[in-house]
């Protein structure tokens, strides 16, 4: 089965930068893959793309410029955001660190800048702006959406029948 609009496609991968430095991986021994209902946007645009046509057990490598990926770095993203309203809570925070913040456009990680008492400077850009990315990504398996699926306009999982 080819990937296409209204498909569920499963798939792991590993991220490298533009010198080959692995960023992150799916662990293929002990996680589940990315699964997603292909033609809704719910992978970056330039990966939908190269997967369409693709089957269970093509391998497709692709490189995303910045533009394609997370988009390029904005110079003037740092905030101060009170430290109540981190969705991730650590007993101590450090600059490094990615956290997530609930925003009026839903949850959004940054990078931690610097710390304060009760309020954390943060990069708003995306960890990964601005960088070129590599994909190789090997697509585990191809289904038909549900109509469920479909109406939602995501995935309920690899069987399609997990809760949200």
């Amino acid at each position: 089965m080819e990937i296409e609009k209204d498909k569920v496609v499963a798939f792991h991968y590993a991220l490298t930068d533009a010198d080959g430095k692995e960023i992150e991986q799916s662990d293929r021994a002990t996680a589940d893959p990315v699964v997603y209902l292909h033609g809704y946007g719910n992978i970056l645009a330039g990966l939908e793309e190269q997967l369409t046509g693709k089957s269970a057990g093509d391998e497709v490598s692709v490189t995303l410029p910045p533009e394609r990926a997370y988009g390029r770095r904005a110079a003037d993203s740092l905030q101060r955001v009170p430290i109540k309203h981190l969705l991730t809570q650590h007993k101590r925070y450090r600059p490094g660190m990615i956290v997530k913040v609930n925003t009026r456009d839903g949850d959004r990680d940054v990078l931690v800048v610097k710390v304060g008492r009760f309020n954390l400077d943060v990069d708003t850009n995306h960890p990964l702006a601005g960088r070129t990315l590599t994909f190789a990504i090997t697509v585990s398996d191809v289904r038909e959406a549900t109509a469920e699926e479909i109406s939602h306009g995501h995935s309920h999982g690899a069987h399609g029948h997990s809760t949200h």
